[in-house]
């Protein structure tokens, strides 16, 4: 028998995020190691396994991922991301209508803002002094 595979890429900020869901009992594993060790917070471990809970298949698919990239907040949306797209890829017609709904399919397009000259961040400067 062959073995079912989905793919999917998920990225957020500078996050970069490659899922492979398989068939399973709802294991999500990230970068070698459980989901529990690699994100220490409850909250963005929820934004993580979203996408299931909108589809309605908890505890039906295993995911190994692999993540590279910014913070914990930027991979766990990268995650999300990549996790929705390879749900589509599974079944198209009854998980990409609630995943679109929420917005879990859309790239997240916002970015940090480039450092200008002049500046000490992207809009911060030195304190004005009319003398």
């Amino acid at each position: 028998m062959a073995n079912i595979q989905y793919y999917g890429t998920g990225r957020r900020k500078s996050s970069v995020a490659r899922v492979r869901l398989i068939p399973g009992t709802g294991n999500i594993t990230i970068n070698k190691k459980s989901l529990d060790e690699y994100i220490p917070l409850e909250i963005v471990k929820r934004e993580v396994k979203r996408p299931f809970e909108i589809a309605g298949c908890e505890g039906k698919f295993d995911v190994i991922a692999t993540v590279k990239g910014g913070g914990y907040t930027g991979q766990a949306g990268a995650l999300r991301h990549g996790i929705s797209r390879a749900l589509c890829m599974a079944d198209s017609e009854s998980y990409r209508a609630p995943l679109k709904a929420a917005g879990f399919l859309t790239r997240d397009s916002r970015m940090k803002e480039r450092k200008k000259y002049g500046l000490k961040k992207a809009r911060k400067a030195s304190q004005f002094s009319k003398r």
